[in-house]
């Protein structure tokens, strides 16, 4: 039991620290409200739930040592982090109000998670580092899992709050075009640091 502070600091700054879930969840609280984006916030810590079951049972160790399979995921999480910078443009210069975007699905954003490398990394190494020594096995991964996932979802709440709150402040047609443009730039940065 010892591990479950060093396994909740790690959770903590692992979930906090700029990423692309917290990316897309910045971009989705500004444009659709933090109520809309519920379902995106849910859909991150369920499938890291599951990417973390999945390393924790030694699984995400395999993963990311075989290198065709960690070069479809990352291309995967480029490709997709590539199309939201371009669905980001496409907001920022559109000139009418009513817009046909929707937040990201509580399946898509689960989805996600195994085409995200940043989830990847945090799984493996919370799972090699920080897994519970305690028996039976199956109540060590669940608490790794509870543990981390009841740290994890108040942490991304809190950019998608964040940015809700400034929605306000970007009404007008030209900031909103700006943090487009820099949500944008971030977007596809993460895109390319994927591969560095």
């Amino acid at each position: 039991m010892e591990t479950l502070l060093p396994l909740a600091t790690f959770a903590f700054v692992s979930s906090i620290t700029p990423g692309p879930n917290n990316i897309m969840l910045t971009s989705s609280g500004i444009l659709f409200g933090f109520v809309r984006s519920i379902p995106h916030m849910l859909g991150i810590t369920f499938g890291f739930g599951v990417m973390l079951v999945l390393c924790a049972a030694g699984i995400g160790s395999l993963v990311l040592a075989v290198p065709a399979i960690h070069v479809v995921l990352k291309s995967l999480g480029s490709a997709y982090l590539l199309y939201l910078a371009w669905q980001l443009r496409s907001m920022a210069f559109r000139q009418d109000a009513d817009t046909s975007a929707k937040p990201m699905s509580f399946l898509g954003a689960a989805l996600f998670q195994f085409a995200n490398p940043k989830a990847w990394v945090m799984a493996v190494t919370g799972a090699s580092a920080f897994l519970p020594l305690v028996q039976p096995v199956w109540f060590a991964i669940a608490l790794f899992c509870l543990v981390f996932c009841a740290i994890n979802l108040p942490c991304v709440s809190v950019w998608a709050g964040t940015s809700a709150v400034l929605r306000r402040y970007l009404a007008q047609p030209l900031w909103q075009r700006m943090f487009c443009g820099v949500m944008m730039a971030l977007t596809v940065y993460s895109a390319i640091a994927i591969w560095m």
